[in-house]
């Protein structure tokens, strides 16, 4: 019997990439998405849950599967107020590992990013490394932390600042060269490639820098 796996965050650019990766996978059998809208990918593994994503307990008893894959964020530009950022990027990742510690599920991937740290004074930062903080409290069995720096691809939706940083780090990623790695832009190929590759192997780093997604990434098709 194939293995079940849900997937937070499935409509996003990264989250996309990697379901239509795991409809793909003979070992996968079942991809469950909790989203608060429709994902455009269609199969008969898919089994779509549309939900309040900040309301866990809303959805508690049909969140059970053998992994977690957790691709969900927003942008300060996107949600300009503190206390929803929040909500979204720490809640929600926090909200679906406790269901998983709940609910007996032995593994749990998480997309945060560089930079995170819980005593950073930059917000962003500090709510990413708060929520990596919580996360890790909850001693899943097996939890991977990736922090991938800014990631390449188009978006469905236009970002200003963020095609400008895209455009900025094209031109700088040849002179990040040794230690200067991990800042190169990343494609979410990789990282939907590291995933999938950590979450079906017996690894025991818990925490990812880009530059080792990448490496990662670059060992999987």
């Amino acid at each position: 019997m194939g293995k079940s796996v849900i997937i937070i965050g499935a409509t996003g650019l990264t989250g996309e990439i990697l379901l239509k990766k795991l409809v793909a996978n003979p070992a996968y059998e079942t991809i469950k998405l909790f989203s608060r809208s429709h994902s455009k990918v269609t199969s008969p593994k898919i089994v779509e849950f549309i939900v309040d994503l900040q309301n866990p307990a809303s959805f508690s008893k049909d969140f059970t599967a053998d992994e977690v894959f957790c691709c969900i964020g927003t942008t300060a530009a996107k949600t300009n107020e503190k206390e929803q950022y929040k909500a979204i990027d720490f809640g929600i990742p926090l909200g679906a590992a406790t269901l998983a510690k709940q609910n007996g599920i032995p593994s749990f991937i998480v997309v945060s990013a560089m930079g995170a740290n819980a005593s950073s004074a930059v917000f962003y930062n500090k709510t990413k490394g708060e929520m990596e903080q919580a996360i890790l409290a909850l001693n899943i069995q097996k939890t991977h932390i990736l922090r991938p720096s800014l990631i390449g691809g188009n978006r469905t939706e236009f970002r200003l600042g963020e095609r400008i940083a895209k455009v900025a780090m094209y031109l700088l990623n040849p002179i990040f060269i040794g230690g200067l790695e991990k800042y190169k832009m990343i494609s979410p190929e990789k990282i939907v490639n590291c995933i999938i590759t950590l979450a079906n192997s017996d690894n025991k780093q818990v925490i990812f820098s880009s530059d080792e997604i990448a490496n990662i990434g670059n060992s999987r098709t």
